[in-house]
């Protein structure tokens, strides 16, 4: 057994307790992971400040001067010990809660100390909370360069597993190590991205020597953690592409061309003429289609949806679609039913709630290959829907559905159908390079023509009255408006009280209008009567939570005001926007917040001010909020513990990682040569989040 695959508690200064904190806490069970236990920051400490140089800005700090005295206050569990100290250009009290018998007897008055801690302003005076202290040394002595600091939990403290002690028991744990560790990358990926030697990587990542060397130990651990994922995606892309063969679409014919000359409402713009010629290229080769189409609200993508299922029919292919809801699914069936009205073709739509008489008929109509297209929920994944000749499938909104999901669509065939994955959520290069880096991307950048892009206002709650005006001319001109009230998920009841007093409210500023409510605890069919009254125009005014979000479609809608607009993430904000400007006529989104909020809720409601375009947001989301809460990334099937690689920060080396990992697979599919099995063993242990040692020593 290697060493990295000592047990933790086995490290001198750990023992038993500590080694459980340490596998409760942070996942921490053998050498191995502790030597993975990256460090968040690094101090200098070859700097020593002056008291009177301390401000609000500063972080960690260390200090060099004297202890004048000693205070006790309190009793009991309550105490606390004080000691002044000075360096003679002015005071900072030392503050100890705990280990105060310990520390008195320690301490001598008038004796040189270096101070380490974090300043704190405390009753206008400056205080430093379990410093820690060490008697002054001569330059030759004293620590050179820069010292790692580590995240701990509150529980690890209360067991004195602060970073002082994490850096020590790592310390302890390189002492274990007598030779070097063995490379976790082959020597052609070391070679071709310029890599720092593993060993001498994790040595400078815990005690890094200098400025210089920590920059080439982070980009090659950081290099690694995107290489591995990359390599997995791009070994199962060609795995796939290898294998899967897929239906071959030869032409266009009668359906296609008859639904161009007679139906399309509007010409088609340069960007889904490309998207549709991406398409058409991929179905001809021969090897299943897997493409993820990205495009904002109102791009036109459903448009691109439909004339590809033509293609499928004029091949002799069924089609289905996908979508995450009912009422999405049934928005799709009116679409799909207005535009293919006339046409020689048979469109049905399956649900949950669809009829058991209904679904038999269904069932029958999709065996004998009577029905063309059908379109549903996930209730199309089920066994007992089979299909005569399946050979095209859209998905939709491709972020609530996981990778087992769309899998299970591709054995309603002998040969697996060609998949369209589409979705109006932006996203960003570098997040899709990981969480869909199976799939082909196609864009649809521009709107179609006549659409005026929405004009978004930034107001306070403060003033209402001018808005409530302007909210007034629109209804007067013909318009209809949306409030939209957000959700706090920890109380539903709160919401809906939030929900209920905005109504009211709403009725009483708007009397002279109708106005309706919308909310996720209604039942589908009174959703459906609120939702048919808006459309119709019944009502002028909707008060309502986010269930607008993915919604029916109302081009008469102009106005789209946002209350709290501060507790809203960038992409929910423009998912939200998008329900309005479906017309002709300008749009409005008004963004309300209170006056006093955070510097990141200022960047986000400039960003939704400035820019209508769905990737600068995606971007702008990614780069404030971080890859974790972005929708999607836990079903991709891909480890997202990334421990030290950032998918924005660090944007260049994941293309650099997906650059060498194509070549390595283009060279060597199978990871068949002797120098590339270290790859492969680590690629084996990628399903889980830790590093399995063991496999690759």
């Amino acid at each position: 057994m290697g060493i990295l695959q000592t047990e933790i508690q086995f490290v001198p200064g750990v023992g038993p307790k500590k080694a459980e904190i340490l596998n409760k806490e942070i996942n921490i069970f053998t050498v191995g992971d502790l030597l993975r236990w990256y460090p968040y920051r690094y101090i200098d400490r070859s700097r020593i400040y002056y008291i009177h140089e301390i401000d609000n800005a500063t972080a960690y700090i260390q200090l060099k001067g004297k202890i004048t005295g000693f205070e006790s206050f309190g009793e009991g569990r309550r105490r606390r010990l004080v000691a002044h100290f000075t360096d003679g250009t002015g005071f900072v009290d030392l503050v100890w809660f705990q280990g105060i018998r310990f520390i008195e007897g320690k301490y001598k008055l008038n004796q040189e100390y270096v101070v380490f801690g974090k300043p704190a302003l405390f009753n206008g005076k400056w205080n430093i909370a379990h410093p820690e202290l060490d008697p002054f040394m001569n330059e030759s002595d004293r620590p050179e360069g820069l010292m790692a600091m580590y995240n701990t939990t509150e529980k690890m403290k209360n067991h004195y597993l602060n970073s002082r002690a994490m850096q020590k028991i790592i310390e302890n744990a390189f002492g274990l190590i007598k030779e070097r560790l063995p490379e976790t990358l082959s020597s052609d990926v070391v070679e071709a991205a310029k890599l720092m030697p593993f060993h001498d990587a994790i040595g400078n990542i815990h005690f890094p020597k200098s400025a210089p060397l920590l920059r080439d130990a982070e980009f090659r651990l950081k290099f690694e953690e995107l290489f591995y994922i990359q390599l997995n995606i791009v070994r199962y892309a060609a795995e796939r592409k290898g294998k899967l063969n897929g239906f071959i679409f030869k032409k266009v014919g009668d359906q296609l061309n008859s639904f161009y000359k007679q139906k399309l409402p509007f010409p088609l713009t340069n960007a889904q003429k490309r998207v549709i010629k991406e398409i058409r290229k991929d179905t001809a080769l021969g090897k299943q289609m897997n493409r993820l189409l990205q495009g904002d609200v109102g791009s036109g993508k459903t448009l691109v949806a439909i004339m590809c299922m033509l293609i499928a029919l004029d091949n002799g292919f069924q089609s289905c679609l996908m979508a995450p809801t009912e009422i999405l699914a049934s928005q799709h069936l009116e679409t799909f039913t207005a535009m293919l009205s006339g046409m020689n073709l048979k469109v049905e739509l399956l649900t949950g709630s669809t009829k058991k008489k209904e679904r038999e008929r269904i069932h029958a109509g999709l065996q004998s290959g009577e029905i063309d297209i059908l379109i549903g929920t996930h209730a199309l994944i089920e066994d007992t829907v089979q299909f005569r000749n399946l050979g095209f499938v859209v998905i939709d909104e491709q972020h609530r559905f996981g990778v087992a999901q769309r899998a299970k669509l591709w054995t309603k065939n002998d040969r697996p159908p060609h998949v369209l994955v589409m979705t109006a959520t932006p996203i960003p290069r570098t997040l899709a390079m990981t969480v869909y880096g199976d799939l082909d991307v196609s864009v649809i950048d521009e709107l179609p023509p006549g659409r005026k892009p929405v004009q978004t206002l930034h107001r306070y709650e403060q003033k209402r009255g001018a808005l409530y005006d302007f909210i007034r001319g629109q209804i007067r001109a013909g318009r209809q408006a949306y409030i939209v009230y957000p959700l706090i998920e920890e109380s539903e009841k709160l919401d809906l009280k939030n929900l209920e007093e905005g109504y009211q409210h709403i009725k009483e500023a708007f009397p002279e209008f109708s106005v309706c409510k919308m909310h996720g605890r209604m039942k589908p069919a009174e959703k459906d009567e609120v939702m048919r009254r808006f459309v119709g125009n019944e009502a002028q005014i909707m008060v309502s939570t986010t269930v607008i979000e993915v919604g029916v479609n109302v081009p008469n809608a102009s106005v789209m005001v946002i209350e709290s607009a501060q507790r809203f993430g960038l992409s929910q904000l423009h998912q939200l926007r998008g329900r309005v400007g479906r017309g002709a006529d300008q749009s409005y989104c008004v963004l309300i917040t209170p006056y006093e909020i955070s510097s990141d809720t200022r960047k986000r409601m400039e960003i939704m001010t400035e820019s209508n375009d769905g990737f600068v947001i995606a971007e702008a989301d990614l780069k404030l909020r971080g890859p974790g809460d972005l929708e999607g990334t836990q079903q991709s099937g891909i480890p997202f513990d990334l421990r030290i690689a950032d998918l924005v920060k660090d944007n260049n080396i994941l293309y650099r990682a997906r650059e060498i990992a194509e070549e390595l697979i283009e060279k060597d599919p199978q990871l068949e040569q002797p120098e590339h099995l270290v790859l492969k063993q680590q690629l084996d242990r990628l399903g889980g989040n830790r590093y399995e040692w063991g496999r690759i020593s």
